[in-house]
């Protein structure tokens, strides 16, 4: 589509995170402008979506949208600003990071970060807005390739199976290990363990 064409269609982004509930490693959002004439089938919540649909959906999302971004906001944000400030603030630099400026912004859930443009909020979006669908499939992709890479770094967490979450085996091996440099400090789960004397943080820099 040429900058002229686009220039007479209302700018919608789409905008939904991936990572608000781990105990480990940064949040994700992702911000979405689809072009009304280049339709992508089977765009869903990326929850619903088997690993091998969403990496494909995710590249035709890049292919042919007229603007994609991702933002994130590491462990340490995370921890510094509580994690709804931190998913905000993923979600302003997604949307700063877009080549075309929107003119609305459609947000997965019930909060906007502060924004230049008019912004909705849309409980369960990520089912109902083709936009905010390819945004929640570009911030779980690219959430879950970084835990991939964090589970090459700490082996022993399962980071690759469990992207995180606080399943039975990861807070097994929290247990065993104690947190990594990865951990959110502030989430329950690792607070507690850190504020047992016997249990050491892993020294080991990101």
């Amino acid at each position: 589509m040429s900058p002229a064409t686009v220039s007479h269609h209302r700018l919608l982004a789409g905008v939904d995170e991936s990572g608000r509930g781990p105990l480990a490693g940064p949040v994700v959002a992702a911000a979405v402008i689809l072009d009304p004439e280049n339709r992508i089938e089977g765009l869903a919540d990326s929850k619903t979506l088997t690993p091998k649909i969403r990496e494909r959906l995710a590249l035709l999302v890049q292919q042919r949208t007229l603007s994609w971004a991702l933002g994130r906001a590491d462990v340490e944000e995370i921890d510094r600003l509580n994690i709804l400030q931190a998913t905000l603030l993923a979600m302003q630099r997604a949307i700063n990071s877009l080549s075309l400026s929107p003119r609305h912004v459609m947000i997965d859930g019930n909060h906007c970060p502060p924004l230049a443009c008019l912004a909705t909020a849309v409980v369960k979006g990520d089912v109902q807005v083709p936009a905010i669908s390819a945004a929640s499939i570009l911030a779980k992709v690219d959430r879950d390739r970084l835990m991939r890479e964090l589970d090459s770094q700490y082996p022993m967490y399962g980071f690759a199976k469990h992207k995180g979450y606080p399943t039975r085996s990861h807070l097994a091996a929290l247990r065993e290990h104690g947190p990594c440099p990865a951990h959110r400090r502030t989430f329950a789960p690792v607070k507690n363990l850190l504020a047992d004397k016997e249990v050491k943080p892993l020294a080991i820099r990101l």
